[in-house]
């Protein structure tokens, strides 16, 4: 009960529970201050000063209390107007595999002509990102977000905040943004080989990928036909050398569900797929994707990669 009118409260003074968007503006609702234990220290001494002024009687006491005092109120201001106005928008976030961290970049503007110095901004209250923010320009602010398993990663809320100019008030704001990550499956560690290839039966081939245009060398993979090998390169440079082609017409690598061992569970199945995928994108392949519910043609190259690896990052098992 307490739990869920503490959540309530925080919802409600700090904003948290209105939905994402692209873009955030931090008017004067949505930045907060408080002293910190710098400016209650400083609060405190000035106490000290005003009292020790009255019962002595001393006028420049006074005149000092009273400039701290100003100078103190003075930095609330400045502070508050380090992140007043300011506006925040979502940016991309590249997919990463899970077990690693995902990167996520957030664009601050600032629309006035004041300056803004010494902005942090955090996630999780321990890593922090710190600009600076010229009048009239944007700039781009990049923080680090754990991803411990696949799917879709969508972070809690951002803070952004400031102590700016002499920090005695902690200026913050939280930043619900419309932002997400596809995390990959860990791949699966080199170990089960490909599925074999299957070519036309009238090819004589095993795997390619065809022999319409000629688009370059790759060094050798065991298991590389010896036709296409480029002996007469591999022995100019004293290396072997597979020969790559641009067609289509020949073979195709079938990434599939089936092919795994029973054994095996559904992370586990994912996470070999994800390294057979990863291995024959390596090895220039054509190659297709099956899972349940999902199929994917023969194809190649980094865009036809990235559709699998998210296929297989979002799957869900039927039920």
């Amino acid at each position: 009960m307490y739990a869920a009118l503490k959540n309530q409260l925080m919802n409600w003074v700090f904003r948290l529970g209105e939905a994402r968007s692209h873009v955030v503006v931090l008017g004067q609702r949505r930045v907060f201050i408080l002293p910190t234990r710098e400016g209650v220290v400083f609060g405190f001494l000035l106490l000290l000063m005003l009292a020790g002024s009255v019962n002595y009687n001393l006028s420049l006491g006074y005149v000092l209390t009273f400039l701290l005092g100003a100078m103190g109120i003075n930095a609330m201001f400045h502070t508050f107007r380090n992140l007043a106005h300011l506006k925040v928008s979502a940016g991309r976030a590249p997919p990463v595999f899970a077990g690693g961290q995902a990167t996520f970049t957030l664009g601050i503007e600032n629309p006035t002509d004041v300056a803004r110095y010494s902005i942090g901004l955090t996630w999780d209250g321990t890593a922090t990102t710190y600009i600076d923010v010229a009048p009239r320009l944007s700039v781009l602010a990049a923080i680090g977000v754990p991803a411990p398993r696949r799917g879709l990663l969508r972070p809690g809320p951002f803070r952004l905040y400031t102590q700016f100019p002499l920090g005695l008030y902690h200026a913050w704001s939280y930043l619900k943004l419309e932002v997400e990550c596809v995390v990959y499956p860990q791949p699966a560690p080199p170990g089960l080989p490909l599925p074999l290839i299957a070519a036309p039966a009238a090819s004589g081939e095993r795997y390619g990928k065809g022999d319409d245009d000629f688009t370059g060398l790759r060094l050798y993979t065991p298991g590389d036909s010896p036709r296409q090998i480029a002996w007469k390169a591999a022995a100019r440079e004293e290396i072997l050398l597979t020969k790559q082609f641009g067609g289509r017409n020949s073979a195709a690598c079938w990434v599939s569900w089936d092919a795994l061992p029973p054994r095996l569970d559904a992370e586990a199945k994912l996470s070999q797929l994800t390294r057979w995928v990863i291995d024959a994108h390596t090895r220039c392949l054509s190659f297709g994707l099956r899972i349940p519910g999902t199929v994917f043609a023969p194809d190649i190259g980094d865009a036809h990669r990235d559709r699998c690896l998210k296929a297989l990052a979002l799957f869900e098992q039927p039920k």
